[in-house]
């Protein structure tokens, strides 16, 4: 019997150059998608799928991130004052209870293995999830569920995977597998942003993941790899061939919220799925046909 995904660990530490000057005083997992941040997206994806500890790894600079997730005693008494029962509600409702969400800080840039690994006193050895805020998923049910739904059937690890175009293998970390068109492949070999003519496929791993406590083994090492980080894909790539590794090819659309071009089709496509903002949504758009 697998042991369950209680944990998740947020890397929210970036400072959201791609989207200056609109980052220089928010974080930029506080950006909207819609109505939400994309941070609040992420948090209720996790709960979705029975997460119970939220791990935020931060940096300077977030504490609009850190307020979003507590009560706002202010706001909820103007709100209850006026009668705005539907508002009070929507502020409150996706919040994690009391205890529920830690902070810890990666005080330098040292790329995203090393931001898991400043979790890794919390996470201890157990199996864990990692959430990109960045990577934004439209599907049901929710991709990390769909995760643990997998990691159900096969123990070790499992990562969300999705095609990229050749071209762009060396923006991603890229699978090998001998199996390349099963939903659920087995993965024999990672490389982290290979160029297209090495690159061994052209199935990419996207920001969410589940993970043995294991890991933190390989991290501790603090060896740096592609663009001078420490990598997690390098310390995952170390664990195959020791435990199970598999990845899932997801149901649903991904937005790479990490760039302008892809948090405005997020919000797009955020508006066309709702009931309460299509019709609109679709009046602005072909204003502009």
């Amino acid at each position: 019997m697998v042991t369950r995904i209680k944990k998740a660990v947020f890397p929210v530490a970036g400072l959201g150059t791609r989207f200056l000057p609109a980052t220089k005083a928010m974080p930029k997992e506080m950006l909207t998608v819609v109505d939400k941040p994309l941070i609040q997206y992420a948090v209720e994806e996790a709960m979705a799928a029975g997460i119970e500890e939220f791990i935020f790894v931060t940096g300077r600079g977030k504490q609009a991130m850190e307020d979003h997730f507590d009560l706002s005693y202010e706001l909820n008494e103007t709100l209850n004052r006026r009668g705005k029962t539907a508002e009070l509600e929507q502020v409150n409702a996706f919040l994690p209870p009391p205890g529920a969400i830690k902070y810890v800080r990666q005080r330098e840039a040292l790329g995203l293995g090393h931001a898991i690994w400043c979790a890794r006193d919390m996470i201890g050895d157990e199996p864990f999830a990692i959430l990109s805020p960045d990577d934004l998923v439209l599907g049901e049910p929710p991709c990390l569920a769909q995760l643990v739904q997998a990691y159900s059937e096969t123990g070790g690890n499992v990562v969300a995977l999705m095609d990229v175009p050749r071209d762009q293998t060396d923006r991603y970390g890229i699978l090998d597998t001998p199996n390349p068109q099963d939903r659920l492949a087995e993965i024999t070999g990672l490389v982290e942003k290979p160029k297209p003519a090495d690159a061994p496929s052209t199935l990419s791993i996207i920001g969410r993941y589940i993970l043995h406590g294991s890991v933190f083994s390989h991290l501790d090492r603090h060896e740096k790899g592609a663009g001078g980080e420490i990598q997690l894909t390098d310390a995952m790539a170390r664990m195959i061939g020791t435990q199970p590794f598999h990845g899932l090819r997801f149901q649903g659309e991904r937005f790479d919220c990490g760039t302008k071009e892809g948090w405005l089709a997020a919000n797009i496509a955020y508006s066309l799925a709702r009931d309460d903002r299509r019709d609109q949504t679709e009046q602005i758009l072909a204003r502009y046909r």
